[in-house]
């Protein structure tokens, strides 16, 4: 049968010389060969066709086919295990974090994967569609990709990477730009001419930047946080005057500025009129806010509560909400899960609730939110997540919310939402551990910190922790935060341990490099005695406590671990060297020797407080040469029980 489709070749159909006798001594039969003659042809036509779509049969849809080729070369750049699992379809729709709009990708966004390689500067020709690109918290390095192409950009950002090198010249001309987000990278050169009348947010702090920064009417209408900590950066609205030597280093932006004409001139004097209404709009309110700020000292001093009770009900031009009027508007798909089931509250209350800032810290901002019925939560709005999905955040976090226990923050009630992801927590008012350890030293608003009140936090802390070690869910870090600032003290002095847990949520470049110090000791040692150096803000003074106990106890100068504060108690010198011992046993580098969470909470109520009674307020002089004085010995000793 082979052979004779071998006899028709594509485009002839030629009859075998051996059939033409034949055929002409039947000549009935030449209308039926004709018409098989027919099939023959119309079937290797079709047949060829479908060998053609056969050999295009992975159909590309969202994006052409350049646009795709150039997604996958980001891919293998960045070498991310999730992207390499998720980009790999001919569907745009199935691609995380690409937006697409009909046949052409309109959106980039790949926040927070732990991506840690490299961009090629031209990575970005054949996407040239592109209206928002965000790599925002990763470890990408390299130079800044060329924009020329991306003429439809309006909003950039890639912030805290490890981008180097100069700021791309090609951003000047993106005439639709909005939003330019280059905060903490490596970038290094001046500042680009930027003069685009739509440019609305820009951020190029914590670089290396330097020289004056371009005298653009864009540029200045921006304050001195959109250029702060870059040592070299100087010229308004910085603080930093320029020296003669300064000079602006990106040429190739500024090569069409070389000469100032009438119309830069104008604009000058137009945007220092501005500035200078600004600054007289600016004196007005500030006088009217320290008037109503009088006024409300004033009705405390006073005594008229009732006044300002009403004041407090209205509200005023201090307050704020937890959720800006930006952002109101991006969660109203979401709803408030509450953890008992029967909501205190709405969504809508916790979103008009004046607010007051408690700190930021590495889960995201912390507000005091205060409800209409007067009621106080805490609010975190979380930030730097894992890519979960809706179901998977929910689920992570009825895990976490499930543990309860008398030293642990209760958690009220937590949202997700596209935008925004919300923990609602019970407010404690006394503030944390940190502030009443090292709050108010050497001033007379000090309240000392005597060692029984430690001791009874101490008590709390080690009972919450050991119900953390003991949870049966596997796939809960106990902790994994844990420090003084994280031990808030409620309105009974009684400890509670908050920020439990969350790591299974935080991405994992947060949970490694901003939590590192709270690891066990082969990872980093670091305990609370005095200021932990990777635990308290900046410009603190602090020490790395592990090497430094270690070392008080190998020379014997030991009574300077303890706080001056508990000194005047004598009957507290006992209890100290216990806890003290305990400690050391905790931080021992082989993890076998270490105590499990039990045994620590059986040894710390082992230590019993001193009668408050008997508690000697003389100072206490401690000489190395005494033989009351703590040694290597009694820290070496294992403590009795």
């Amino acid at each position: 049968m082979a052979s004779m489709w071998n006899m028709f070749p594509y485009g002839t159909i030629s009859t075998p010389p051996f059939l033409i006798f034949h055929l002409k001594s039947l000549k009935p039969y030449t209308k039926i060969m004709k018409f098989f003659k027919l099939v023959v042809i119309i079937f290797l036509v079709v047949h060829d066709y479908l060998v053609a779509a056969q050999d295009n049969a992975e159909i590309i849809i969202g994006f052409t086919e350049d646009e795709r080729n150039a997604l996958l070369a980001l891919k293998t750049g960045f070498h991310n295990a999730f992207l390499d699992e998720n980009w790999q379809s001919f569907n745009c729709m199935n691609w995380y974090g690409v937006r697409c709009n009909g046949s052409r990708v309109v959106g980039l966004t790949l926040e927070s994967l732990d991506i840690a390689g490299e961009i090629k500067v031209d990575a970005l020709f054949n996407l040239s569609a592109l209206s928002v690109l965000s790599f925002r918290n990763n470890s990408i390095f390299g130079q800044l990709m060329d924009f020329s192409k991306d003429m439809e950009l309006l909003r950039l950002d890639l912030s805290r990477n490890n981008f180097d090198g100069v700021i791309s010249p090609s951003l000047v001309n993106l005439v639709r730009l909005e939003s330019l987000q280059l905060q903490e990278n490596k970038l290094t050169g001046a500042i680009p001419w930027f003069d685009q009348s739509s440019l609305r947010e820009l951020n190029v702090s914590n670089n290396n930047l330097s020289g004056p920064i371009p005298n653009t009417r864009t540029l200045r209408s921006f304050n001195s946080s959109s250029y702060d900590h870059n040592s070299f950066l100087c010229g308004p609205p910085t603080s930093t005057t320029c020296g003669p030597t300064s000079h602006v280093g990106d040429t190739s932006a500024g090569s069409n500025k070389s000469s100032v004409d009438a119309t830069l001139i104008i604009v000058n004097v137009i945007g220092s009129i501005v500035l200078v209404m600004l600054l007289i709009s600016f004196y007005k309110k500030n006088k009217q806010l320290n008037q109503k700020i009088s006024e409300r000292n004033n009705v405390i001093r006073e005594g008229d509560k009732e006044k300002l009770e009403n004041d407090e009900e209205k509200g005023d031009e201090m307050s704020s909400t937890v959720i800006d009027h930006q952002a109101k508007g991006l969660i109203q798909e979401g709803k408030l899960v509450f953890v008992d089931g029967e909501p205190g509250f709405e969504l809508r209350d916790l979103m008009t609730a004046s607010a007051e800032s408690l700190g930021k810290g590495n889960f995201g901002n912390t507000y005091k939110a205060r409800l209409d019925d007067g009621r106080h939560v805490t609010v975190k709005r979380l930030r730097d997540l894992k890519p979960l999905s809706r179901d998977e955040f929910l689920s992570h976090l009825k895990i976490i919310a499930a543990q309860k226990h008398p030293n642990l923050v209760p958690i009220l009630a937590y949202l997700h939402s596209n935008d925004e992801k919300l923990l609602v927590q019970k407010f404690i008012m006394n503030g944390n551990l940190f502030t009443r350890l090292h709050g108010g030293r050497g001033t007379s608003d000090r309240i000392p910190f005597r060692w029984g009140a430690r001791l009874a936090i101490a008590h709390g802390v080690a009972r919450a922790m050991e119900y953390l070690h003991m949870n049966p869910n596997s796939s809960l870090v106990p902790h994994g935060n844990l420090k003084s600032s994280n031990v808030l003290i409620d309105e009974n002095n009684m400890p509670l341990v908050s920020d439990y847990s969350l790591t299974m949520i935080i991405s994992n470049t947060i949970a490694v490099h901003r939590m590192v110090s709270f690891k066990s000791p082969e990872y980093l040692t670091i305990e609370e005695g005095r200021v932990s150096i990777l635990s308290v803000p900046q410009d603190d003074k602090a020490v790395d406590l592990c090497t430094w106990v270690h070392r008080a106890v190998r020379e014997e100068w030991t009574a300077e671990i303890f706080d001056l504060e508990l000194m005047v108690q004598r009957s507290a010198i006992h209890g100290m060297l216990k806890l003290l011992q305990l400690a050391v046993r905790c931080c021992d580098k082989v993890p076998e020797k270490r105590p499990n969470m039990s045994e620590v909470v059986r040894e710390v109520e082992s230590i019993k407080a001193p009668n408050l009674d008997s508690d000697s307020e003389e100072d206490l002089s401690f000489d190395r040469d005494q033989s009351q004085s703590p040694t290597d010995d009694s820290i070496s000793a294992t403590p009795s029980r």
